[in-house]
């Protein structure tokens, strides 16, 4: 059959010519759409933009080394009514939803307001009525004139999940949002198990809730924050819906290096101390020595008035205060003097009446007015007397011409070397170099920078000195998180981080450990108070007078700041710990003032034998009890658990599967319950929880 092109083919181009002006016409259409009339879709992007609002991402949660919670997100409500009935689109599911609406808020009014006041009890049933009524007296005015009024009321604020879904039970509000216009705004909110424990290091965040201001909640932030959805609202089937566009992705949580019990027994030791001597600041930071993992720390301010005084977490001391380390500095001078050779422990220094005429000043030992010691006293007494003529006189003696070379071995052993800790604000050490020509540097820098003057050092920097020594001279940076979980797996491990493998040699090591473990367990020791019967503990009193606000070192009365720093059990060295009180007026004894709280707090830790057990460190004659964690009890479904015994997060936990909302007064163990076990869990009841350390 022939091909019949004289018809075919203008039929082709007909087609093909049509095609081809779609083309362009669609072309130009896009071209319109996008250049011509921008202005257009700009808009309607932005009104898209307005009606999409953020999906919170729920706030990965802070735990403690043991697996407790010490900061998370608990979500709580602001309950809302909204009865206006509005569909402008279809009249007659218009009519039909407010004669419902008439019809069964009128008749479901009475056991509505009587289920509100059972779950909130603040208000009283006929307050409840009142508002409801409004509500719908508002929503009747707005629907039939058009006029301005509220329209949305607040039933409830700060309710829990309990109470959310108790709520969303109730008579008319179970008809869900759409039909009945009652519905809850989630809040996520930080909760705090144990208080303001750890606070200014675990963090805080702003009272909105959503930036972090510092501690572990700024410094992790970005993993604890996670990413915030985002949703809108649209029509469906003559209902409106949430639709979600972006999920949210939920924040990771941190598992950190704190123990709760260690915690707590060094928050309580040290203000008992406070109360006791009337000290302004006081700091505790305790530490694994293998590992620099900080177990506890705190830091405490005097507030208050004269005769109210109280004490609070308002800064962290330990990490961002430049103090001046008086005596606890001087360990590092005769490490110096050791490791370089000048003398050996056999040698002596004359300190003569306790007072020592040094470069036109006088250096002056703590017993100067008794006469000081009358005599000569070995290397081994400098330390355990902590006298300032005689670790002056040393290092003055063999290091005046040439001082570069001690600062140089200050540095050797790690004194004043930086290391990044995950906190804002975090303090530096400042230990002064001579310049060559010494244009910076006094005839008596060296003498009394020797004893711990002339140079700052945040307290967790003197610790991690003495936690090198303990761990046989090799210094690890402090760790307060251990590592980054999700559901329970861990995502990310922070390994142990060598700042120094080995601060000094192993002679000098040894010599120094028995020197700290004498300046404590000898009778002539100045930190005899800081010992333990059960186990040795080595160590270094600290006691320098600081500058008033004004710089002055002669204010009245004076201020001084008395510390201890050592590590126990001597013989196995597990933890070591640094306290520190700045106080006004004498007496002011690092040994006895910070000493006995180094002691408690040693026997609490080693007693509870929370990493050891107990008797490792315990001599033939010591009797340790350990206490036998109590065990789940039995809960009968609709009754109130026997709580007493348990910690915090069990009892919670117990608790909230009955329905009832707890609230925790105090910190350590349920000593008591403010509902008697066996008694009727009523879903939404508040559970009062007494709690107690075992101190």
């Amino acid at each position: 059959m022939r091909f019949d092109s004289k018809h075919t083919i203008p039929r082709y181009l007909v087609v093909i010519i049509g095609m081809t002006l779609a083309g362009v016409a669609i072309i130009g259409k896009a071209a319109y759409e996008m250049f011509l009339n921008d202005s257009y879709w700009q808009v309607v992007r932005k009104r898209m933009e307005s009606q999409q609002k953020d999906i919170p991402a729920v706030r990965g949660n802070i735990y403690s080394a043991d697996g407790q919670l010490l900061v998370g997100s608990m979500p709580i409500y602001t309950l809302y009514v909204d009865l206006v009935v509005v569909d402008r689109n279809d009249s007659v599911t218009e009519r039909k939803r407010r004669e419902w609406r008439d019809t069964t808020f009128v008749q479901e009014l009475d056991s509505l307001c009587y289920g509100l006041n059972r779950l909130f009890p603040k208000k009283s049933i006929d307050d409840y009525k009142s508002l409801l009524r409004q509500a719908y007296r508002n929503a009747k005015l707005r629907e039939q004139t058009s006029t301005k009024c509220q329209r949305t009321f607040i039933i409830a604020r700060n309710a829990s999940y309990i109470q959310y879904r108790e709520f969303l039970k109730l008579p008319y509000a179970r008809y869900g949002r759409n039909k009945s216009g009652m519905y809850g705004e989630e809040i996520p909110q930080r909760q705090r198990p144990y208080g303001n424990m750890a606070r200014r290091t675990l963090g805080e965040l702003t009272s909105r809730g959503d930036t972090a201001k510092n501690g572990l909640e700024l410094a992790y932030d970005s993993i604890l924050r996670g990413m915030n959805g985002k949703k809108h609202r649209e029509k469906v089937r003559q209902a409106w819906m949430d639709k979600t566009d972006v999920e949210p992705i939920n924040g990771l949580d941190i598992i950190s290096t704190i123990d709760v019990g260690m915690q707590d027994a060094a928050e309580k030791i040290l203000v008992r101390k406070l109360h006791e001597v009337n000290g302004e600041i006081g700091v505790v930071v305790l530490m694994e020595v293998a590992t620099g993992d900080v177990k506890a720390i705190v830091n405490m301010t005097r507030l208050g008035t004269p005769g109210n005084y109280y004490y609070a977490e308002i800064k962290n001391n330990a990490i961002t205060d430049l103090w001046e380390p008086g005596s606890t500095f001087k360990t590092a001078s005769m490490m110096v003097a050791l490791e370089d050779g000048v003398i050996t422990r056999k040698d002596s220094v004359d300190v003569g009446n306790g007072v020592f005429q040094m470069h036109g000043r006088l250096m002056k030992d703590h017993n100067w007015r008794k006469g000081g010691y009358g005599r000569k006293i070995s290397v081994d007494e400098c330390l355990m007397f902590s006298s300032n003529v005689g670790v002056s006189r040393i290092i003055d003696d063999h290091y005046f011409n040439h001082p570069q070379k001690y600062v140089d071995g200050l540095f050797r052993e790690g004194v004043g070397e930086p290391f990044s800790l995950p906190f804002q604000g975090q303090g530096l050490p400042n230990v002064r170099r001579p310049e060559p020509d010494l244009s910076n540097w006094s005839k008596t820098a060296l003498a009394w920078m020797s004893i711990g003057y002339e140079t700052q050092i945040p307290p967790i920097y003197t610790l991690t000195f003495y936690n090198a020594i303990a761990n046989n001279g090799r210094m690890v940076k402090p760790r307060f998180v251990r590592e980054i979980c999700k559901d329970g797996q861990t995502l990310k491990e922070f390994p142990v981080e060598v700042v120094k493998e080995r601060i000094c040699k192993s002679s000098t090591l040894k010599d120094i450990h028995e020197i700290l473990e004498r300046v404590v367990n000898d009778k002539t020791g100045l930190g005899k108070k800081a010992g333990c019967k059960q186990f040795k503990v080595c160590g270094k009193t600290g006691t320098a007078q600081v500058a008033d606000e004004h710089g002055s070192y002669h204010g009245s009365p004076a201020r001084y700041m008395v510390s201890f720093c050592g590590f126990y059990p001597s013989e196995a060295p597990k933890y070591s710990c640094i306290v520190c009180i700045k106080k006004s007026g004498l007496p002011a004894s690092g040994g006895g003032q910070c000493g006995p709280v180094f002691s408690e707090l040693a026997q609490y830790v080693m007693t509870k034998g929370v990493y050891r057990e107990a008797g490792e460190a315990a001599d033939s004659t010591s009797v340790f009890e350990r206490p036998t964690p109590a065990p789940m009890p039995e809960v009968g479904e609709g009754k109130v658990p026997d709580l007493t015994g348990l910690g915090a997060r069990e009892a919670v936990s117990l608790a909230e599967k009955q329905g009832l909302k707890v609230r925790l007064n105090g910190q350590g163990r349920v000593m008591k319950q403010s509902i008697p076990a066996g008694a009727k869990a009523v879903k939404g009841q508040t559970i009062t929880l007494m709690l107690k350390s075992e101190i």
